[in-house]
């Protein structure tokens, strides 16, 4: 015992034994934290808050949490086969990601598209980039959503089948991290938001159905 104690003394100085004592604690301390941040951010990813939605005549729900990317024109498109209104919403990985229906209507279409990975938020994302692509019909108007992932984004949730009925705010999945809603609306809608508003699922109105 008294040699181990010497070789010790010999080998490792107080100084030196202190020094990697805190770098070994350092170590520790960081991870930990660095674990229980991610840790935290997941929980606060998939979060999912109740939603009041509004019971409003011809109301089309907002689909997704996010920022209005673009309202544009469509020509022709090649699902609904005709023209239309194009709303975009982009979902920052701060946002609550369940996508909710945007009508009460029947699912007549559903087609999981590979593509691409650019950034939600740009134009070429919505043909380019993979999707989920839904189409509810009301018996009157058919909309149009598509779930289009991002740069970040490799997971698309939807849990629609064909024939589903649904009622307007009805969860219908998710996009795992930052991504992007597409709804192509009847041509004649009255759209009632602005560029750059930000919006909330399940309860801010979109627009009026004509």
């Amino acid at each position: 015992m008294t040699l181990l104690l010497v070789g010790l003394k010999s080998n490792v100085t107080g100084n030196d034994f202190s020094f990697t004592f805190i770098n070994n604690s350092i170590i520790k301390i960081s991870v930990s934290v660095v674990f229980v941040l991610l840790f935290c951010f997941t929980l606060y990813f998939f979060r999912d808050p109740d939603r009041n939605v509004p019971n409003v005549e011809k109301g089309i729900i907002c689909p997704a949490d996010g920022k209005i990317c673009l309202i544009t024109k469509v020509a022709n498109d090649k699902y609904l086969g005709t023209d239309a209104l194009q709303v975009s919403i982009f979902m920052s990985p701060l946002n609550v990601h369940v996508n909710r229906a945007p009508i009460e209507a029947k699912v007549t279409f559903k087609k999981h598209i590979k593509g691409a990975f650019h950034v939600a938020y740009v134009d070429k994302a919505s043909e380019l980039n993979e999707q989920t692509v839904v189409i509810f019909d009301d018996g009157k108007n058919k909309i149009l959503m598509k779930q289009i992932a991002g740069a970040v984004a490799r997971r698309i949730v939807n849990i629609l089948e064909l024939g589903n009925s649904v009622k307007a705010g009805d969860k219908v999945g998710m996009i795992k991290f930052g991504s992007r809603v597409d709804l192509l609306l009847p041509i004649d809608t009255k759209i009632n938001v602005n560029l750059d508003d930000i919006v909330a699922a399940g309860e801010t109105v979109i627009g009026f159905l004509p």
